[in-house]
Protein backbone atom coordinates (compact mmCIF):
# COMPACT_ATOMS: atom_id res chain seq x y z
CA UNK A 1 0.00 0.00 0.00
CA UNK A 2 2.65 2.31 0.91
CA UNK A 3 4.23 1.70 -2.43
CA UNK A 4 1.28 2.93 -4.30
CA UNK A 5 0.52 5.72 -2.36
CA UNK A 6 4.57 7.18 -3.03
CA UNK A 7 3.45 5.92 -6.96
CA UNK A 8 3.45 9.03 -9.65
CA UNK A 9 1.79 9.72 -12.68
CA UNK A 10 1.57 12.41 -15.22
CA UNK A 11 -0.41 15.36 -14.50
CA UNK A 12 -2.03 15.94 -18.10
CA UNK A 13 -4.95 13.98 -17.45
CA UNK A 14 -5.88 16.09 -14.30
CA UNK A 15 -5.02 19.27 -16.12
CA UNK A 16 -7.16 18.12 -19.01
CA UNK A 17 -10.21 17.20 -16.91
CA UNK A 18 -9.53 20.58 -14.86
CA UNK A 19 -9.75 22.57 -17.93
CA UNK A 20 -12.77 20.47 -19.66
CA UNK A 21 -14.78 20.66 -16.46
CA UNK A 22 -14.72 24.02 -15.98
CA UNK A 23 -15.55 25.05 -19.11
CA UNK A 24 -18.35 22.26 -19.54
CA UNK A 25 -19.96 24.46 -15.80
CA UNK A 26 -19.63 27.98 -17.41
CA UNK A 27 -21.06 26.62 -20.63
CA UNK A 28 -24.32 25.63 -18.20
CA UNK A 29 -24.12 28.71 -16.32
CA UNK A 30 -24.12 30.20 -19.76
CA UNK A 31 -26.98 28.12 -21.14
CA UNK A 32 -28.95 28.58 -18.07
CA UNK A 33 -28.73 32.52 -18.20
CA UNK A 34 -29.20 32.60 -21.78
CA UNK A 35 -32.84 30.69 -21.52
CA UNK A 36 -34.02 32.73 -19.11
CA UNK A 37 -34.24 30.13 -16.27
CA UNK A 38 -32.83 31.92 -13.33
CA UNK A 39 -35.59 34.39 -13.03
CA UNK A 40 -38.02 31.59 -14.06
CA UNK A 41 -36.47 28.92 -11.35
CA UNK A 42 -35.00 31.03 -8.83
CA UNK A 43 -36.70 34.48 -8.67
CA UNK A 44 -40.21 34.26 -9.69
CA UNK A 45 -41.18 31.76 -7.39
CA UNK A 46 -43.02 32.59 -4.48
CA UNK A 47 -42.21 29.57 -2.02
CA UNK A 48 -39.08 27.41 -2.19
CA UNK A 49 -38.80 23.46 -1.53
CA UNK A 50 -35.87 23.63 0.50
CA UNK A 51 -33.61 20.25 1.85
CA UNK A 52 -33.87 19.41 4.64
CA UNK A 53 -30.75 20.13 7.40
CA UNK A 54 -30.04 23.09 4.62
CA UNK A 55 -33.35 25.27 5.12
CA UNK A 56 -30.72 28.03 5.70
CA UNK A 57 -30.03 28.38 1.64
CA UNK A 58 -32.48 30.82 0.92
CA UNK A 59 -33.25 32.19 -2.41
CA UNK A 60 -31.47 35.54 -3.26
CA UNK A 61 -34.29 37.22 -4.86
CA UNK A 62 -32.74 39.51 -7.94
CA UNK A 63 -28.89 39.13 -6.28
CA UNK A 64 -29.32 35.17 -7.85
CA UNK A 65 -27.74 36.95 -10.48
CA UNK A 66 -24.89 37.70 -9.24
CA UNK A 67 -24.53 34.29 -6.95
CA UNK A 68 -24.38 32.64 -11.01
CA UNK A 69 -22.23 35.09 -12.09
CA UNK A 70 -19.53 34.13 -9.32
CA UNK A 71 -20.58 30.60 -10.14
CA UNK A 72 -19.71 31.54 -14.31
CA UNK A 73 -16.50 33.11 -13.20
CA UNK A 74 -15.30 30.83 -10.55
CA UNK A 75 -15.83 27.74 -13.15
CA UNK A 76 -13.50 29.97 -16.21
CA UNK A 77 -10.93 30.42 -13.74
CA UNK A 78 -10.76 26.59 -12.65
CA UNK A 79 -11.05 25.91 -16.47
CA UNK A 80 -7.42 28.68 -16.70
CA UNK A 81 -6.05 27.23 -13.11
CA UNK A 82 -6.16 31.10 -12.53
CA UNK A 83 -6.47 31.48 -8.39
CA UNK A 84 -7.11 27.64 -8.53
CA UNK A 85 -7.89 27.02 -4.88
CA UNK A 86 -9.97 30.33 -4.44
CA UNK A 87 -11.67 29.78 -7.70
CA UNK A 88 -12.16 25.85 -6.73
CA UNK A 89 -13.89 26.61 -3.60
CA UNK A 90 -16.03 29.16 -4.66
CA UNK A 91 -17.14 27.42 -7.68
CA UNK A 92 -18.36 24.10 -5.09
CA UNK A 93 -19.89 27.11 -2.45
CA UNK A 94 -21.77 28.90 -5.41
CA UNK A 95 -22.55 25.61 -7.50
CA UNK A 96 -24.14 23.63 -4.64
CA UNK A 97 -26.11 26.52 -3.07
CA UNK A 98 -27.61 27.22 -6.12
CA UNK A 99 -28.74 23.73 -6.19
CA UNK A 100 -29.90 23.73 -2.56
CA UNK A 101 -32.39 26.52 -3.04
CA UNK A 102 -34.99 24.23 -4.08
CA UNK A 103 -35.67 20.78 -4.28
CA UNK A 104 -38.18 21.04 -7.30
CA UNK A 105 -34.83 21.31 -9.18
CA UNK A 106 -32.94 18.52 -8.29
CA UNK A 107 -31.08 16.59 -10.67
CA UNK A 108 -28.20 13.67 -10.07
CA UNK A 109 -25.92 15.65 -12.08
CA UNK A 110 -26.21 18.91 -10.12
CA UNK A 111 -24.94 16.71 -7.05
CA UNK A 112 -21.97 14.72 -9.04
CA UNK A 113 -20.90 18.04 -10.32
CA UNK A 114 -20.77 19.18 -6.56
CA UNK A 115 -18.94 16.57 -4.92
CA UNK A 116 -16.50 16.58 -8.52
CA UNK A 117 -16.19 20.01 -7.00
CA UNK A 118 -15.04 19.07 -3.43
CA UNK A 119 -12.74 16.40 -5.02
CA UNK A 120 -10.66 19.26 -6.89
CA UNK A 121 -10.49 21.51 -4.03
CA UNK A 122 -8.12 18.37 -2.60
CA UNK A 123 -6.37 17.83 -5.98
CA UNK A 124 -3.10 19.25 -7.14
CA UNK A 125 -5.16 20.25 -10.50
CA UNK A 126 -3.37 23.55 -11.11
CA UNK A 127 -0.01 22.47 -10.69
CA UNK A 128 0.23 21.76 -14.75
CA UNK A 129 -0.49 23.55 -17.82
CA UNK A 130 -2.21 26.42 -15.44
CA UNK A 131 -2.04 29.95 -15.21
CA UNK A 132 -1.09 29.59 -11.70
CA UNK A 133 1.75 27.42 -13.07
CA UNK A 134 2.83 29.87 -15.52
CA UNK A 135 2.83 32.80 -13.26
CA UNK A 136 4.56 30.91 -10.34
CA UNK A 137 7.75 29.25 -10.62
CA UNK A 138 7.76 27.31 -8.14
CA UNK A 139 4.90 25.60 -8.65
CA UNK A 140 4.48 23.85 -12.18
CA UNK A 141 4.96 19.95 -12.15
CA UNK A 142 4.26 17.49 -14.61
CA UNK A 143 4.15 14.14 -12.13
CA UNK A 144 1.81 14.25 -9.26
CA UNK A 145 0.64 11.09 -7.34
CA UNK A 146 -1.01 8.59 -8.90
CA UNK A 147 -4.22 8.14 -6.12
CA UNK A 148 -4.74 12.02 -7.22
CA UNK A 149 -6.28 10.72 -10.95
CA UNK A 150 -7.64 6.90 -9.57
CA UNK A 151 -9.40 8.93 -7.09
CA UNK A 152 -11.62 10.43 -9.70
CA UNK A 153 -11.86 7.54 -11.53
CA UNK A 154 -13.26 5.64 -8.42
CA UNK A 155 -15.69 8.54 -7.95
CA UNK A 156 -16.75 7.92 -11.63
CA UNK A 157 -17.02 4.51 -11.29
CA UNK A 158 -19.04 4.43 -8.65
CA UNK A 159 -21.21 6.39 -10.00
CA UNK A 160 -21.66 3.99 -12.84
CA UNK A 161 -21.63 1.12 -11.17
CA UNK A 162 -24.58 2.14 -8.60
CA UNK A 163 -26.55 3.50 -11.34
CA UNK A 164 -26.41 -0.04 -12.78
CA UNK A 165 -27.12 -1.24 -9.90
CA UNK A 166 -30.70 0.21 -9.62
CA UNK A 167 -31.22 -0.92 -12.77
CA UNK A 168 -31.97 -4.45 -11.62
CA UNK A 169 -35.14 -4.20 -10.51
CA UNK A 170 -38.62 -6.02 -12.22
CA UNK A 171 -39.73 -2.56 -13.82
CA UNK A 172 -36.46 -2.03 -15.38
CA UNK A 173 -35.77 -5.23 -16.83
CA UNK A 174 -39.15 -7.69 -16.72
CA UNK A 175 -41.37 -4.51 -17.58
CA UNK A 176 -39.18 -2.28 -19.55
CA UNK A 177 -40.56 1.04 -17.55
CA UNK A 178 -40.42 3.77 -17.62
CA UNK A 179 -39.04 3.42 -21.33
CA UNK A 180 -42.13 2.17 -22.33
CA UNK A 181 -43.66 5.21 -21.51
CA UNK A 182 -41.09 7.49 -22.63
CA UNK A 183 -39.55 6.15 -25.94
CA UNK A 184 -43.30 5.75 -28.20
CA UNK A 185 -43.32 9.78 -27.43
CA UNK A 186 -40.25 10.00 -30.29
CA UNK A 187 -41.18 8.02 -32.49
CA UNK A 188 -41.20 11.06 -35.33
CA UNK A 189 -37.41 11.33 -34.43
CA UNK A 190 -35.59 11.35 -37.23
CA UNK A 191 -33.80 8.11 -38.52
CA UNK A 192 -34.38 5.77 -35.47
CA UNK A 193 -37.62 7.33 -34.68
CA UNK A 194 -39.58 3.87 -35.71
CA UNK A 195 -38.14 1.88 -33.75
CA UNK A 196 -40.11 3.27 -30.97
CA UNK A 197 -43.03 1.77 -32.58
CA UNK A 198 -41.93 -1.60 -31.73
CA UNK A 199 -42.88 -3.37 -28.13
CA UNK A 200 -38.95 -4.81 -27.89
CA UNK A 201 -37.51 -1.88 -28.03
CA UNK A 202 -37.89 -0.12 -24.89
CA UNK A 203 -36.97 -4.42 -23.49
CA UNK A 204 -33.40 -3.54 -25.63
CA UNK A 205 -32.84 0.19 -24.45
CA UNK A 206 -33.67 -1.30 -20.57
CA UNK A 207 -31.10 -4.10 -21.09
CA UNK A 208 -28.55 -2.54 -22.84
CA UNK A 209 -28.65 0.34 -20.02
CA UNK A 210 -28.00 -1.47 -17.46
CA UNK A 211 -25.43 -3.63 -18.82
CA UNK A 212 -23.78 -0.33 -19.73
CA UNK A 213 -23.72 1.13 -16.73
CA UNK A 214 -22.72 -2.18 -15.00
CA UNK A 215 -19.87 -2.60 -17.05
CA UNK A 216 -19.09 0.76 -18.53
CA UNK A 217 -15.89 1.27 -15.62
CA UNK A 218 -14.24 -1.75 -16.16
CA UNK A 219 -13.87 -1.34 -19.50
CA UNK A 220 -12.74 1.85 -19.82
CA UNK A 221 -10.13 0.96 -16.48
CA UNK A 222 -9.04 -1.68 -19.20
CA UNK A 223 -6.48 -0.47 -21.67
CA UNK A 224 -7.53 -3.03 -24.56
CA UNK A 225 -10.89 -2.06 -24.15
CA UNK A 226 -11.14 1.32 -23.09
CA UNK A 227 -11.43 3.06 -27.24
CA UNK A 228 -14.50 0.42 -28.28
CA UNK A 229 -15.94 1.50 -24.50
CA UNK A 230 -15.72 5.33 -24.89
CA UNK A 231 -17.53 4.67 -28.17
CA UNK A 232 -20.53 3.62 -26.30
CA UNK A 233 -19.84 6.19 -23.72
CA UNK A 234 -20.77 8.27 -26.70
CA UNK A 235 -23.32 6.98 -28.21
CA UNK A 236 -25.07 6.29 -24.71
CA UNK A 237 -24.91 9.84 -23.68
CA UNK A 238 -25.34 10.95 -27.33
CA UNK A 239 -28.66 9.05 -28.00
CA UNK A 240 -30.18 10.44 -24.25
CA UNK A 241 -29.52 13.62 -24.61
CA UNK A 242 -31.25 13.41 -27.64
CA UNK A 243 -34.11 11.63 -26.51
CA UNK A 244 -34.82 13.21 -22.94
CA UNK A 245 -34.28 16.80 -21.23
CA UNK A 246 -31.45 16.58 -18.87
CA UNK A 247 -29.45 19.32 -19.26
CA UNK A 248 -25.38 19.09 -19.91
CA UNK A 249 -25.10 15.64 -17.61
CA UNK A 250 -24.91 13.74 -20.97
CA UNK A 251 -21.99 15.84 -22.24
CA UNK A 252 -20.08 16.24 -18.60
CA UNK A 253 -19.82 12.72 -18.32
CA UNK A 254 -18.88 12.19 -22.48
CA UNK A 255 -16.02 14.70 -21.37
CA UNK A 256 -15.01 13.21 -17.76
CA UNK A 257 -14.92 9.68 -19.17
CA UNK A 258 -11.67 10.98 -20.88
CA UNK A 259 -9.72 11.20 -17.23
CA UNK A 260 -9.44 7.33 -18.10
CA UNK A 261 -7.21 7.51 -21.19
CA UNK A 262 -3.51 7.81 -20.35
CA UNK A 263 -1.19 9.78 -20.08
CA UNK A 264 0.07 10.27 -23.90
CA UNK A 265 -3.42 11.27 -24.87
CA UNK A 266 -4.20 13.68 -22.61
CA UNK A 267 -0.11 15.17 -23.20
CA UNK A 268 -1.05 15.03 -26.99
CA UNK A 269 -4.13 17.58 -26.75
CA UNK A 270 -2.52 19.64 -24.25
CA UNK A 271 0.38 19.85 -26.72
CA UNK A 272 -2.53 20.71 -29.51
CA UNK A 273 -4.02 23.46 -27.47
CA UNK A 274 -0.33 24.84 -26.52
CA UNK A 275 0.39 25.14 -30.14
CA UNK A 276 -3.15 26.69 -31.11
CA UNK A 277 -2.61 29.63 -27.97
CA UNK A 278 0.92 29.65 -28.67
CA UNK A 279 2.17 29.09 -25.61
CA UNK A 280 5.87 27.57 -25.13
CA UNK A 281 6.32 23.74 -24.94
CA UNK A 282 8.50 24.60 -22.42
CA UNK A 283 5.85 24.62 -20.40
CA UNK A 284 4.60 21.26 -21.19
CA UNK A 285 8.00 20.29 -19.31
CA UNK A 286 8.47 21.43 -15.75
CA UNK A 287 10.16 18.33 -14.83
CA UNK A 288 9.33 18.15 -11.49
CA UNK A 289 7.17 15.81 -8.95
CA UNK A 290 4.78 17.69 -6.77
CA UNK A 291 4.82 16.23 -3.20
CA UNK A 292 2.44 17.09 -0.47
CA UNK A 293 3.60 17.95 2.93
CA UNK A 294 3.34 14.40 4.75
CA UNK A 295 0.96 15.62 7.30
CA UNK A 296 -1.17 17.16 4.27
CA UNK A 297 -1.04 14.21 2.14
CA UNK A 298 -2.40 12.14 4.46
CA UNK A 299 -5.12 14.16 5.73
CA UNK A 300 -6.30 14.31 1.73
CA UNK A 301 -5.88 10.20 1.45
CA UNK A 302 -7.70 10.02 4.86
CA UNK A 303 -10.85 12.44 3.79
CA UNK A 304 -10.86 10.53 0.11
CA UNK A 305 -11.03 7.13 1.53
CA UNK A 306 -13.88 8.85 3.73
CA UNK A 307 -14.98 10.21 0.97
CA UNK A 308 -15.60 6.89 -1.11
CA UNK A 309 -17.01 4.62 1.77
CA UNK A 310 -19.46 7.62 1.83
CA UNK A 311 -20.28 7.62 -1.30
CA UNK A 312 -20.58 3.67 -1.58
CA UNK A 313 -22.60 3.32 1.87
CA UNK A 314 -25.29 6.04 1.39
CA UNK A 315 -27.18 5.05 -1.67
CA UNK A 316 -27.84 1.87 0.90
CA UNK A 317 -29.59 4.03 3.52
CA UNK A 318 -32.75 3.31 2.13
CA UNK A 319 -32.66 -0.11 3.72
CA UNK A 320 -33.59 2.07 7.01
CA UNK A 321 -36.64 2.46 5.12
CA UNK A 322 -39.77 0.82 5.32
CA UNK A 323 -42.00 0.31 2.13
CA UNK A 324 -41.39 0.51 -1.92
CA UNK A 325 -38.30 3.01 -2.42
CA UNK A 326 -39.69 4.82 -5.84
CA UNK A 327 -43.43 5.13 -3.95
CA UNK A 328 -41.85 6.07 -0.49
CA UNK A 329 -38.60 7.84 -1.71
CA UNK A 330 -37.21 7.91 1.65
CA UNK A 331 -33.30 7.38 0.50
CA UNK A 332 -33.83 7.99 -3.29
CA UNK A 333 -32.13 10.87 -3.50
CA UNK A 334 -28.38 11.25 -4.16
CA UNK A 335 -27.75 7.63 -4.31
CA UNK A 336 -26.85 6.97 -8.67
CA UNK A 337 -30.43 6.54 -9.69
CA UNK A 338 -31.28 7.75 -12.90
CA UNK A 339 -34.60 8.02 -14.71
CA UNK A 340 -35.52 4.86 -13.38
CA UNK A 341 -39.35 5.72 -12.57
CA UNK A 342 -42.19 8.01 -14.32
CA UNK A 343 -44.55 9.02 -11.59
CA UNK A 344 -47.63 11.15 -12.74
CA UNK A 345 -50.02 12.65 -10.11
CA UNK A 346 -52.16 15.28 -9.06
CA UNK A 347 -52.52 16.86 -4.97
CA UNK A 348 -55.68 18.61 -4.05
CA UNK A 349 -55.32 20.25 -0.24
CA UNK A 350 -57.65 21.08 1.80
CA UNK A 351 -57.11 23.79 4.72
CA UNK A 352 -59.39 24.19 7.81
CA UNK A 353 -59.90 25.04 11.06
CA UNK A 354 -62.10 24.51 14.40
CA UNK A 355 -64.07 27.83 14.03
CA UNK A 356 -65.50 26.45 11.00
CA UNK A 357 -63.20 28.29 8.26
CA UNK A 358 -62.50 25.97 5.07
CA UNK A 359 -60.62 26.31 1.91
CA UNK A 360 -59.69 24.36 -1.15
CA UNK A 361 -56.14 25.34 -2.11
CA UNK A 362 -55.32 26.42 -5.65
CA UNK A 363 -51.90 24.98 -6.14
CA UNK A 364 -51.05 27.70 -9.01
CA UNK A 365 -51.54 30.67 -6.81
CA UNK A 366 -48.31 29.24 -4.53
CA UNK A 367 -46.29 27.17 -7.15
CA UNK A 368 -44.76 27.47 -10.17
CA UNK A 369 -46.26 24.27 -12.75
CA UNK A 370 -42.45 22.78 -12.18
CA UNK A 371 -42.92 23.16 -8.20
CA UNK A 372 -46.60 21.74 -8.57
CA UNK A 373 -45.57 18.71 -10.67
CA UNK A 374 -42.69 18.18 -8.56
CA UNK A 375 -44.14 18.22 -5.33
CA UNK A 376 -47.49 16.16 -6.39
CA UNK A 377 -45.43 12.71 -6.18
CA UNK A 378 -43.12 13.10 -3.58
CA UNK A 379 -43.73 12.66 -0.29
CA UNK A 380 -41.53 14.98 1.44
CA UNK A 381 -42.98 18.15 -0.68
CA UNK A 382 -46.47 17.01 -0.18
CA UNK A 383 -45.35 17.84 3.57
CA UNK A 384 -43.32 20.89 2.92
CA UNK A 385 -46.55 22.48 0.98
CA UNK A 386 -48.50 21.32 3.65
CA UNK A 387 -46.52 23.29 6.19
CA UNK A 388 -45.95 26.32 3.62
CA UNK A 389 -50.02 26.26 3.73
CA UNK A 390 -50.55 26.21 7.65
CA UNK A 391 -48.41 28.90 7.74
CA UNK A 392 -50.37 31.11 5.17
CA UNK A 393 -53.32 30.61 6.66
CA UNK A 394 -52.79 31.24 9.95
CA UNK A 395 -51.85 34.82 9.01
CA UNK A 396 -55.05 35.34 7.13
CA UNK A 397 -57.35 34.18 9.92
CA UNK A 398 -57.27 30.29 10.22
CA UNK A 399 -56.83 29.52 14.30
CA UNK A 400 -54.28 26.61 14.05
CA UNK A 401 -54.68 25.56 10.59
CA UNK A 402 -55.27 21.66 9.77
CA UNK A 403 -53.89 20.52 6.41
CA UNK A 404 -55.31 17.64 4.22
CA UNK A 405 -54.37 16.16 0.95
CA UNK A 406 -55.83 14.08 -1.65
CA UNK A 407 -53.09 12.82 -3.96
CA UNK A 408 -53.00 10.14 -6.52
CA UNK A 409 -49.68 9.26 -8.09
CA UNK A 410 -49.56 6.37 -10.44
CA UNK A 411 -46.04 4.81 -10.69
CA UNK A 412 -44.39 3.32 -13.74
CA UNK A 413 -47.65 2.91 -15.62
CA UNK A 414 -50.09 1.70 -12.72
CA UNK A 415 -53.15 2.59 -11.80
CA UNK A 416 -53.25 5.60 -9.73
CA UNK A 417 -53.67 5.54 -6.06
CA UNK A 418 -53.80 7.44 -3.01
CA UNK A 419 -49.92 8.48 -1.74
CA UNK A 420 -50.59 9.91 1.25
CA UNK A 421 -53.07 9.33 4.07
CA UNK A 422 -56.21 11.98 3.27
CA UNK A 423 -57.12 11.19 6.88
CA UNK A 424 -53.94 12.88 8.31
CA UNK A 425 -53.26 16.72 9.05
CA UNK A 426 -50.08 17.44 7.42
CA UNK A 427 -49.80 20.62 9.19
CA UNK A 428 -48.86 18.84 12.74
CA UNK A 429 -46.64 16.20 11.48
CA UNK A 430 -42.55 17.22 11.08
CA UNK A 431 -40.17 16.57 8.73
CA UNK A 432 -36.75 14.40 10.18
CA UNK A 433 -34.57 11.48 9.09
CA UNK A 434 -37.30 8.51 10.34
CA UNK A 435 -40.02 6.70 8.25
CA UNK A 436 -43.42 8.67 7.36
CA UNK A 437 -45.88 5.93 8.51
CA UNK A 438 -48.29 8.72 6.32
CA UNK A 439 -47.72 7.70 3.14
CA UNK A 440 -50.00 4.57 2.01
CA UNK A 441 -48.58 1.37 1.15
CA UNK A 442 -47.81 0.32 -2.36
CA UNK A 443 -49.42 -2.85 -2.55
CA UNK A 444 -47.15 -4.51 -4.88
CA UNK A 445 -43.41 -5.32 -5.35
CA UNK A 446 -40.93 -4.36 -7.44
CA UNK A 447 -38.15 -6.75 -6.91
CA UNK A 448 -34.26 -5.87 -7.05
CA UNK A 449 -32.06 -3.16 -5.80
Amino acid sequence: MQAYFHRTTSAAPLAVFRMAFGLMLLGSIVRFWSKGWIIDLYIKPRFFFSFYGFEFVKPLGPYTYMLFAVCGISALFVALGLYYRVAIVSLFLSFTYIELIDKSTYLNHYYFVSMVCLLLIVLPAHTYFSVDAYRNRTLPADQIPAWCIDSLKLFVSVLYFFAGLAKLNSDWLLHAQPLRIWLPAHNDMPLIGFLFNYSWTPYVFSWFGCLYDLSIPFLLWNRQTRPWAYVAVVVFHGLTAVLFPIGMFPYIMIVTALIFFSADFHQSLLSQIARLCSVSTTFLSPHRTFVFQPVVGRSIRGFLAVFLVVQLLFPFRYLLYPGELFWTEQGYRFSWRVMLMEKAGYAQFTVKDNAGHRTIVNNTQFLTPLQEKMMSTQPDMLLQFAHILRDYYAQHGFQSPQVYVDSYVALNGRLGKPLIDPTIDLASKQESFAAKPWITSFDDTIYGF
